[in-house]
């Protein structure tokens, strides 16, 4: 049996399909009940119950509005192209759920444990904005069209800044390989160990980066009702609609897991004693989207022009300067080699 599934291209291609299956089916379900907690925590915030009708505690209304989509009809706009207009959508989902195939869950946990899953990640997550820009395009309305633009811009924008980041963490690394970035953080004082401590300042830059590139509140500029209805999901509904909303928050969710990985340790364990594994990095992801949550519930929305100054006179300075120093810290070895891992990483 164990040579079906490593000799036979079938066979190989059957473990493939169920180890994406794995990965994509819990993801899915999850999400549904994130979006409840989303709803849920906004909720709390301005004192009302939220999501509390479908299912005892509310907790199958995301599934209630899952279905409520999919029964819909799909609305195709005038002079909308409706080729563009369908894949737009498809392309921002399945562009989301691919670069999961290179995040850890625990040690070993991982659908392809590739050397550059950095680059990979970097490259996948370049491709969401067509969908994006798809979208406003096929839609032939102005207000679409102009959401499109502005989330181009944002997302490209919050990129440079994200990847900057990043860098910090691989020199300190010596790796792109995103197992090889936690097991950097292993050490007998357990939290005291993690990236979070010698990253410190970059690690909130990177949360309100996560925040801006996936257009989450303050900075849901692209679907701004105030200004834009609800910008390039304007003609958007049924199904498609769906799919860009699940777009979203699967891409919100890999932010949490990459705060996590290059921040918190991953699955390790915060307590020098207790075993490591899976349950960790669920924790930490969990507590990374409550984060993500409350600012969405407390956080007054930016103006575009404040957006795009943060971006790029404040964040890519400081991010920009932190790669220096930290390769200035690596290098020498300063504090022992509390920012040069690369022994224990690489």
């Amino acid at each position: 049996m164990v040579e079906f599934f490593t000799t036979n291209y079938f066979g190989m291609f059957l473990l493939i399909v169920g180890q994406v299956l794995l990965i994509v089916v819990p993801l899915l379900v999850a999400l549904a009940f994130l979006m409840y907690a989303d709803r849920k925590i906004w909720a709390a915030v301005q004192m009302r119950k939220g999501p509390n009708v479908v299912g005892a505690f509310g907790l199958l209304q995301s599934f209630a509005d899952f279905i409520k989509y999919i029964v819909k009809e799909v609305v195709f706009p005038a002079g909308a192209d409706r080729f563009v207009f369908l894949m737009a959508p498809m392309v921002t989902l399945v562009c989301a759920l691919t670069a999961w195939a290179v995040i850890p869950f625990d040690d070993g946990w991982v659908l392809a444990n590739i050397n550059v899953a950095i680059l990979y990640i970097f490259a996948i997550s370049s491709l969401e904005v067509y969908g994006v820009i798809m979208g406003g395009w096929a839609s032939n309305s102005k207000y679409p069209f102009l959401g499109s633009l502005r989330s181009a811009a944002q997302m490209i924008s919050y990129e440079v800044s994200i990847g900057l980041i990043i860098i910090g963490v691989i020199i300190s690394t010596g790796s792109m390989n995103l197992t090889a970035i936690v097991n950097a953080q292993r050490g007998d004082y357990g939290l005291l160990n993690w990236y979070f401590i010698p990253h410190l300042p970059m690690m909130f830059l990177f949360l309100i980066s996560a925040l801006a590139e996936t257009n989450r509140p303050p900075f849901d500029l692209p679907e701004a009702e105030s200004e834009l209805v609800a910008g390039y999901q304007v003609e958007y509904s049924s199904t498609p609609f769906l799919l860009f909303m699940i777009g979203e928050l699967v891409a919100v969710v890999l932010m949490c897991a990459l705060i996590s990985l290059l921040f918190f340790g991953g699955w390790l364990s915060p307590i020098p004693g207790l075993p490591d594994g899976i349950w960790w990095m669920v924790i930490k992801m969990l507590g990374a989207f409550f984060v993500f949550s409350m600012v969405k519930a407390i956080v007054p929305r930016y103006r575009y022009d404040q957006l795009m100054r943060i971006g790029w006179k404040v964040f890519l300075p400081m991010s920009l300067g932190w790669v220096v120093l930290v390769a200035f810290l690596a290098k020498f070895e300063v504090l022992g080699g509390f920012w040069a891992r690369w022994a224990i990483g690489g």
